[in-house]
């Protein structure tokens, strides 16, 4: 009677313990629900560009047939969502922008797996006691961003966190542009890396602003559970960015007033702790204090058609974008008014020279988080954590088809705002010298 009492406590345990799988922790969203495939298709290392491009009625049969592939080699049991090491992928539905991720998985020995982040390779899963995988990385562990190669750091896992076979291993991943965070067990293993994107080539292009999940199969029987999911807003999103790597930053806006400014200050205001351009008025405002080579944050804010710029290494009079070294463009990129500009016209782009990626701009009045760099005649734009522009001015001998940029040979100046007689907005603002 005893050993049967213990069964049914182990029995009434075990299903407690499935109950209470697949469940979210408030404000995550559970991709995997515990009993089937809901929310999921099936996709092998494809570029989302193909897919995420297609018609409706495409993209539909699309789906729909990697499902046979998918139910071939994908199961649930109690809960659990195993993979027999073969087939396509598992890809959600739903496309993410900033998100963190929680999820467990469980290997064999030998399995080779791996999360694709907006469809793309990968947070690497090894075994890593496979000796015959050791000259690619499987001795150093789990949770490296292994197709690095533009940007080695993140590519390695910073330890070994890796628990033995037979136990569950706990990835959390955040992933703000192409910055990537990840925990494995709870241990930092990637630390605010850059993303490459596999699919653009060496120094090509950046990470795609959106696109689906994947779970990676390849090799060996993998098993998954707790798979969540949690969208990252625009103010989080800024306010992580802003406090990486803050040593050394000083502020340059004390948020009240425009002291320690000059230029065009009576055609800007301070509303609600930013700086904003007032409508119709124009001119640049530019610190007092003067740059050579250093590192400016800010968030900035664009209305409906807005126009604005950063005037780099202003010399205090002139047109920014000609008498200073640049102008790096703050605009609505996709306001229709501005559909047929120069591609050296639009946001992030140093004006005229050199061309920024496109589409990685918030929606307008959405406060965007932007990093400048500049060393030298090179020029680094990072927007919401993507690099858009990544370029040594001094190489371009073509400005807007009149020959060489008269400004471009300085080597210091002032930092400031071109107003174009939009309100474009500023705020957060911080520079350190280089």
């Amino acid at each position: 009677m005893r050993l049967l009492s213990c069964l049914v406590v182990l029995s009434s345990l075990v299903l407690v313990s499935h109950a209470e799988l697949n469940q979210p922790p408030e404000g995550f969203t559970a991709l995997f629900n515990g009993k089937d495939l809901s929310g999921w298709w099936g996709e092998k290392t494809t570029n989302p560009e193909k897919y995420m491009s297609m018609d409706e009625a495409t993209f539909a049969a699309y789906r729909n047939k990697s499902l046979e592939d998918i139910n071939k080699h994908w199961s649930v049991k109690d809960g659990i969502l195993i993979n027999d090491g073969k087939g396509l992928y598992l890809t959600t539905d739903k496309y993410y922008r900033d998100f963190e991720l929680h999820l467990e998985y469980k290997t064999v020995a030998r399995a080779d797996s791996g999360i694709y982040l907006r469809g793309v390779p990968q947070v690497q899963i090894w075994d890593y006691t496979d000796q015959g995988k050791f000259k690619l990385g499987a001795d150093k562990g789990s949770g490296g961003l292994w197709n690095n190669k533009k940007n080695p750091q993140g590519k390695d896992p910073l330890v070994l966190a890796d628990k033995p076979f037979g136990e569950w291993n706990a990835f959390r991943i955040s992933m703000i542009g192409e910055r990537v965070t990840i925990y494995l067990n709870n241990k930092l293993v990637v630390d605010h890396a850059r993303m490459d994107n596999y699919y653009k080539g060496k120094g090509a292009g950046p990470m795609p602003v959106e696109g689906p999940i994947q779970l990676q199969t390849h090799g060996g029987e993998i098993q998954w559970r707790n798979v969540f999911v949690r969208e990252i807003s625009p103010e989080e999103a800024a306010k992580t960015l802003s406090s990486k790597g803050h040593d050394g930053f000083e502020s340059i806006y004390d948020g009240s007033s425009l002291k320690g400014w000059k230029g065009a200050v009576d055609n800007y205001e301070i509303v609600d702790g930013a700086i904003r351009c007032k409508k119709g008025k124009g001119g640049t405002l530019f610190t007092e204090g003067v740059y050579g080579d250093f590192v400016a944050r800010m968030e900035v804010s664009i209305p409906p058609g807005g126009n604005n710029g950063l005037a780099i290494r202003y010399p205090g009079s002139g047109n920014p974008a000609y008498a200073g070294m640049t102008e790096l463009q703050v605009l609505d990129s996709e306001a229709p008014k501005y559909a047929k500009l120069d591609k050296r016209q639009y946001h992030g782009s140093a004006y005229g020279i050199s061309a920024a990626h496109r589409g990685y701009l918030r929606e307008p009045n959405v406060w965007n988080f932007q990093e400048v760099t500049v060393k030298g005649s090179h020029i680094t734009v990072e927007l919401n954590g993507t690099v858009i522009l990544d370029a040594d001015v001094s190489k371009v001998s073509d400005f807007m088809g009149n020959g060489k940029h008269p400004g471009l040979s300085l080597k210091q100046g002032h930092f400031g705002f071109a107003g174009h007689s939009d309100p474009v907005s500023f705020r957060n603002l911080s520079i350190k010298k280089l």
